[in-house]
């Protein structure tokens, strides 16, 4: 145990994940197993039957079924977590319009499986980046550590009054979510002081307070509807920076907020990219500019909302942008 009460522990990524849900109270957690996610929930099961977390965990019989249940349960007004993977987050494709079009804060751990066919477990990106337009908040990250701590950074985004959108936490499949790393697990204590109890402001189901809800609209009503949804989007921008900065400042870990940069103040070249890629991106840097070259990385962490500004300032200064990619769009 550290002086600020966190322990050290040996967690792969999904069990990082289900430590962030633990940690941050989650009241509705929603299950239905898909590899690789599948050790996400496991766990927070254990947790619950442990008596660890106090949450209602229901399992599904489908995916959809587990998007439905999450957006219920979050209309009522409790702290949601889900999990899913590939097929999985394609089968719930209809229901993230929803939960992103009635504001409903949510976090999901997207654990990142490549799209049959053909059949294989290679980490691509392609099942969260299809999710692009949803109305998610998207967050990739690169190991266990940024995994626990983007979970509990991810309810203040969401929640936060001027957001209200649904976060994505997007991580690699298998080499990120099977793999143990050293990972420091905040105290519930400081947790908390960071993440108080949600209390909905908005959306709440309650008989004892009727209201119409998804209701059909005309034409002016739909724009309406898109507009906020899109101001809320841009505006999250600025809640996901000071979110970080406050984490850093309570945890002393600070992963940049919308992008992370290495060595980019006097770099000619710079390479992109997201997820785990980034951490071979900066030994990458290391060994070049030990050879002299002015090279560095930078690494997208808000896929949604996109960081169009910060990556147009770091871009302007450089020769050559070299982009990684976990993922593909066809034609």
């Amino acid at each position: 145990m550290t002086p600020n009460g966190s322990l050290k522990m040996m967690l792969t990524g999904n069990y990082a994940a289900a430590y962030g849900a633990k940690l941050a109270r989650s009241e509705v957690i929603p299950v239905y197993p898909i590899t690789p996610q599948t050790t996400v929930m496991e766990k927070v099961i254990e947790f619950i039957t442990n008596g660890e977390l106090d949450a209602e965990y229901l399992p599904m019989d489908s995916e959809h079924s587990v998007m439905a249940a999450s957006i219920a349960a979050e209309a009522t007004g409790a702290r949601v977590f889900t999990a899913s993977s590939s097929q999985g987050i394609t089968y719930m494709h209809e229901d993230l319009f929803a939960a992103s079009g009635l504001r409903l804060p949510m976090v999901m751990a997207m654990v990142n499986r490549s799209i049959l066919p053909p059949i294989s477990i290679y980490p691509d990106h392609s099942d969260s980046l299809a999710q692009r337009d949803t109305g998610w908040i998207q967050i990739y990250v690169e190991n266990a550590q940024e995994i626990i701590d983007t979970t509990i950074q991810a309810y203040r985004i969401a929640e936060h009054e001027s957001v209200l959108l649904p976060v994505a936490v997007c991580y690699e499949g298998l080499i990120i979510s099977h793999f143990l790393e050293p990972v420091d697990v905040p105290s519930q204590s400081i947790v908390d002081e960071f993440l108080p109890p949600y209390y909905p402001k908005h959306v709440v189901l309650d008989p004892k307070n009727v209201m119409h809800v998804n209701v059909t609209v005309n034409d002016e009503y739909l724009m309406e509807y898109r507009y906020q949804q899109h101001e809320a989007m841009c505006n999250a921008r600025r809640v996901i920076q000071d979110v970080n900065n406050e984490f850093a400042e309570k945890f002393g870990r600070n992963y940049g907020g919308l992008i992370e940069t290495y060595q980019i103040s006097d770099a000619e070249v710079a390479v992109l990219s997201m997820g785990s890629y980034a951490g071979l991106c900066r030994r990458a840097v290391d060994e070049l500019r030990n050879k002299g070259k002015l090279v560095g990385s930078i690494k997208i962490r808000a896929f949604r909302p996109f960081p169009r500004n910060e990556l147009r300032k770091i871009s302007k200064k450089l020769k050559l942008l070299i982009i990684l990619e976990r993922g593909i769009s066809l034609g």
